[in-house]
């Protein structure tokens, strides 16, 4: 079962729970305690399995214990504003000890340092309860520094209490003066003459503007315009309002974790530190991994999200149960969930997670939930649970027509599989039936879209490369005794031997690795986008944890994610930390931010093993030509500079952590912010006039599916305003046989003298 999982989940539960602590803003109360003996046996287990089983697992020492130590006071106090200095004199004496408590299923450092966290979250919420209670004098003359990670620990209370003034201050002037800004907008706006409003709203959409939206601009114009302002006060009230429930609302969803939900993430902790894709997975987060890997669930296909006490319906998943029945709507609020005939539970108050428990089940199965509408009746809804396959986890195609020819597009998310049932779709078997729909369309190139594919199946992906080879090795796998396996493609059949783009970025990681390897090793296809793909050259097993222990009276134990080989391209090289290096590189935002393996201070080394036995693909003639052209369309390329220019830009910026408190100060900050980015807008307001379609047979879809609809919309529309594919299609244009022949004549005529 081995996969290559998306390098973005690196903690699971800590990105949620991180996202949250950065703000520095919440507290909550601890629900239930954790069985000490149930936690050695996890840490016993973990250690066990680990040392066992990793590829390289590191040794458990000192420097591991610092390791350790860091990226768990990093995790859950990453902006200092819970811990006092004094706290952290006190932990200090752990941070070499670590590895002997790991060793000795010794808990004091986790218990010690929980107890504490909890009540300097108490204390915190009576910090930002405090800051908000009165006026905010905006008119004081004083900074505040964001970069936490240099800060020091407060000395005391009275620090800890600016500290979190100072953020709470920074968050509602940011606030205050956006609605001010609104307003003001809104004032000038009005005062404006119907004329002089669609003159407006024409330069502002540029190339991107359309007949349906312009009138339905032009009709709202013979609406009067009333505007109901607000004095500075009543704005400065209302963000104070405002962000006194965002901080009770994430309250409210934080307080659901218990003992057991941080002592899963000290163990997680503790994993990461072997390489940064092993990790532990609680039992809950287990599904969720394998929901995400499979794209489908059996319930009703709602997503669901705390809204204090009550657990709202914030979509329906197209195509599912819910959606198919037409009574449950997002807004609706779960009141009580009943199995069938049985007496309704009531989940007011509940921990979502134990609600989505109890809302899900077994396909064929009956669930009744008691909800409120927005009207404020009361409702009993029957829903027939069944599977629900989730949409954007799958495969996805559009046509484009360009000078005549048409050019075909395939997004691929993840590169999915469902690990249980053989049978059911996969992304091998999507990419191949999406492959003869476009063949079918007499599509002349495709393009494969793997941005931001984090990974997936390992197997899916040597399916995919052999849709467009011969036979032949597609990767290869080298275990920790040293034994190399080289996967293959047996199946002598190219489902297509056209023109190929693979696309990728900075967040094309493992099996997109791996696409984009084969594919530029063979020669097979061009690969463009980022200097580089993400470098994660390591494969990963999913081991149950239950698996180790018989009679075991703590429920389900999980499982653990662990890295037990490496994978190498055809050529012998490592994808680990070097990623795969694009034949044509563009510019993109991210280009000089610090975001891939390669700034992990734990990762893997890069290595190299022995070629595999592998054939270059000679059907496509014009490779170099193509790569050539391109390099020297984008080097005169104006837009490609901006990008680039706004790529160093965004690199400076992110070294800015010093803000002003003062109003008036803070708008001059904003203002020079903005007329800086004035020049960067032409990016966001890019159109590169390629109209994208959906396939026939998604089009009898749309008709029928009005959330089909809008995605696909959405998409057409993002892919309108992408100059990444548009560079991809002049690509395949380059690729076509006419461009071959042409060049070739080129050549011919050079050689005997006769000018062109």
């Amino acid at each position: 079962m081995n996969t290559i999982i998306q390098f973005m989940k690196r903690y699971y539960k800590i990105i949620v729970l991180v996202l949250a602590i950065s703000l520095g803003l919440w507290s909550f109360v601890p629900k239930t305690s954790s069985d000490p003996e149930k936690d050695k046996l996890l840490l016993e287990l973990l250690t066990y399995v680990i040392e066992k089983g990793h590829y390289s697992p590191a040794a458990i020492d000192d420097n591991f214990s610092k390791g350790v130590y860091k990226d768990y006071f990093e995790a859950i106090d990453p902006s200092k504003r819970f811990f006092l200095q004094s706290d952290m004199d006190e932990f200090s004496k752990y941070e070499l000890e670590i590895d002997d408590q790991i060793k000795n299923k010794d808990l004091s450092f986790f218990n010690l340092t929980y107890t504490r966290l909890i009540k300097r979250m108490e204390e915190g919420k009576e910090y930002y309860k405090s800051a908000l209670k009165n006026p905010i004098d905006y008119s004081v003359n004083e900074n505040i520094n964001t970069d936490y990670e240099k800060a020091p620990y407060c000395n005391s209370e009275e620090e800890l209490k600016e500290r979190w003034r100072k953020q709470i201050k920074l968050t509602t002037l940011a606030s205050l003066v956006e609605k001010q800004k609104i307003q003001e907008e809104l004032i000038k706006n009005k005062n404006k003459t119907p004329e002089e409003k669609l003159a407006e709203y024409r330069k502002k959409q540029g190339a991107n503007l359309n007949k349906e939206a312009e009138a339905k601009f032009i009709e709202g114009l013979s609406k009067k315009d009333t505007i109901s302002t607000k004095t500075f006060a009543e704005m400065e009230k209302q963000t104070r309002i405002t962000a006194e429930k965002s901080l009770d609302d994430t309250f409210t969803f934080i307080k659901d974790l218990n003992k057991e939900d941080w002592f899963g993430i000290f163990l997680n902790i503790i994993a990461t530190r072997f390489d940064p894709h092993t990790s532990y997975f609680p039992a809950d987060e287990k599904e969720k991994f394998d929901v995400s890997m499979s794209g489908k669930l059996e319930g009703i296909g709602a997503r669901l999200q705390k809204k204090n006490d009550y657990t709202e319906i914030t979509e329906l998943i197209s195509g599912g149960p819910a959606w198919k029945q037409k009574e449950l709507e997002a807004g609706d609020l779960v009141l009580k969930v009943a199995q069938g005939d049985n007496e309704p539970v009531d989940v007011v108050g509940m921990r979502i997670d134990d609600v989505v428990k109890k809302i899900k089940g077994p396909k064929g199965t009956e669930v009744r939930l008691t909800v409120k509408k927005q009207d404020g009746s009361i409702k009993v809804i029957t829903i027939i649970r069944d599977e629900v396959e989730i949409e954007e986890t799958y495969a996805k195609s559009s046509i484009v027509e360009k000078n005549g020819v048409k050019y075909g597009i395939i997004y691929l998310p993840k590169f999915y599989i469902d690990f249980v049932d053989k049978d059911s779709r996969d992304a091998g078997k999507d990419i191949a039936i999406e492959v003869k729909r476009l063949k079918n369309e007499g599509v002349q190139g495709i393009v494969m879209d793997v941005r931001d594919n984090g990974g997936g199946s390992l197997k899916t992906v040597v399916d995919i490369g052999g849709l467009f080879i011969e036979k032949g090795p597609i990767v290869q796998i080298k275990s920790a005794a040293g034994k190399k396996e080289v996967l293959y493609d047996n199946d002598p059949k190219v489902e297509w031997d056209g023109p190929l783009v693979i696309m990728t970025n900075e967040f094309s990681a493992s099996a997109s690795e791996i696409l984009a390897a084969a594919m530029q090793d063979y020669k097979r296809a061009v690969v463009i986008g980022s200097k580089q793909t993400y470098g994660k050259g390591t494969v990963q097993n999913v081991i149950d944890l239950n698996q180790f222990v018989r009679g075991s009276t703590y429920g389900d134990l999980g499982a653990l994610k662990t890295t037990t080989q490496k994978f190498y391209r055809i050529n012998g090289g490592s994808t680990q930390l070097e990623g795969v290096k694009s034949d044509i590189v563009m510019p993109d935002a991210y280009a000089y931010l610090k975001m891939g393996e390669r700034d992990v201070d734990n990762a893997m080394p890069w290595d190299k093993i022995d070629a595999a036995d592998y054939s270059l693909w000679n059907k496509q003639l014009n490779l170099d030509l193509a790569i050539a052209n391109s390099k020297k369309r984008l080097a005169a390329n104006p837009q490609m500079q901006l990008i680039d220019e706004n790529a160093k830009w965004r690199e400076e910026r992110s070294k800015e952590d010093v803000y002003s408190l003062q109003i008036d100060k803070f708008k001059q900050e904003q203002k020079q912010l903005e007329e800086s980015n004035k020049k960067y807008k032409s990016i966001e307001d890019y159109n590169n006039k390629l109209k994208f379609k959906s396939l026939p047979y998604e089009e009898v879809q749309i008709a029928t599916d009005v959330t089909l609809k809008e995605k696909r919309n959405r998409w057409h529309e993002s892919l309108s305003k992408d100059i990444y594919i548009e560079e991809a299609i002049h690509v395949l244009d380059d690729l076509q046989p006419t461009a071959a022949k042409k060049e070739l004549n080129t050549k011919l005529k050079k050689a005997k003298g006769i000018k062109s």
